[in-house]
């Protein structure tokens, strides 16, 4: 499937997709070049090295790659302890690990002191599939939204996720980034640039804007947005890869000129994307919004297929919940 990128100020590119990376792999393999040319970059995991594919960087880097154990809060307080030297660290684990369990480790000792820490929680929301309701977070971006100045991003594909990294490594502040392990066909071009905080625009429509983040939802998004042509309608569809800070600007223009938004997540729509939007839609330009994701429920074991269609995490149910919101713009 072929999408047209838009680009502000220099036309549109085609993206051809034509193979599936793995994310994982993607994330390590920018990090191990990253850490060719820095010595300042340095890996640590909680005894998954392996399944967050960062076993790959501590064969080329062992000297600059720590595994703690099974011990995640004592992970992010030792990447703290090394940002005081100078040292980027970047820490990582599975999303219920990386959010609920190391929570006050990474508010107090990484972002209340101003540290450098770069947390990566992987396998979000019903990515954890078979690992069941227990590990699969759906409240990580509400918990880190609450904390003053950080960086939550999000990456929609191989792309972008290449793209972003080195930009999360050498913003001064402590981020989250939300990680899809799994392959990801590209939505974007190699030659596209993304900037954090600034969502990226993919499609230009009249009558509806929908705001997607995340490897799982842009792609429905997209999927949504073909399938309401059949019934006349143009979408606009957003990237938000940077849910804080989030990109303000962008979100006022899509509502100012469609009059209609739809969000799209894996994650709560209580204090995730849809909260964020929503909180800039009435500040500044209020209009009719739905919100997809998870309807305040908790998750359970499953294949990913089946917990989309579980949740409503599918293009079919972002078009039926799209004409409804066109409807009430009427």
């Amino acid at each position: 499937m072929n999408y047209k990128i838009a680009r502000a100020g220099s036309g549109s590119a085609a993206a051809t997709v034509t193979k599936s990376p793995e994310m994982r792999e993607v994330y390590a393999g920018e990090l191990t070049r990253m850490a060719e040319e820095d010595e300042r970059i340095v890996v640590l995991d909680a005894d998954l090295m392996r399944a967050n594919g960062t076993a790959a960087f501590r064969e080329r880097f062992p000297e600059r790659h720590i595994d703690v154990g099974v011990a995640e809060a004592n992970m992010v307080g030792v990447a703290a302890g090394l940002s005081t030297l100078g040292i980027i660290p970047f820490p990582g684990t599975f999303t219920c690990f990386a959010a609920r369990r190391t929570f006050d480790q990474f508010f107090i000792s990484a972002n209340y002191a101003r540290l450098n820490v770069k947390l990566t929680g992987t396998d979000p929301g019903v990515a954890a599939a078979y690992n069941g309701g227990t590990h699969m977070s759906f409240e990580d971006i509400g918990l880190m939204r609450t904390i003053p100045e950080i960086v939550i991003c999000e990456p929609a594909d191989p792309v972008s996720l290449k793209a972003l990294l080195p930009k999360i490594a050498y913003r001064q502040g402590s981020s989250y980034l939300r990680l899809h392990r799994k392959p990801i066909a590209p939505i974007y071009d190699d030659s596209e640039d993304f900037e954090l905080g600034k969502g990226k625009l993919i499609l230009e429509g009249e009558d509806l804007a929908i705001i997607a983040t995340g490897a799982i939802m842009v792609a429905e998004a997209l999927k949504a947005a073909e399938l309401l042509e059949g019934y006349g309608v143009t979408s606009t569809v957003i990237d938000m890869h940077t849910v804080k800070p989030i990109d303000e600007a962008l979100i006022v223009e899509a509502a100012r000129r469609t009059g209609a938004v739809l969000t799209a997540e894996n994650h709560q729509v209580r204090n995730g994307l849809g909260s964020a939007v929503a909180e800039v839609l009435t500040d500044h330009y209020p209009v009719p919004q739905a919100r997809i994701g998870i309807q305040d429920e908790f998750g359970e074991v499953g294949t990913q297929e089946y917990l989309q269609e579980r949740f409503g995490l599918t293009s079919e149910n972002l078009v039926k919940r799209a004409l409804e919101l066109i409807a009430r713009k009427r």
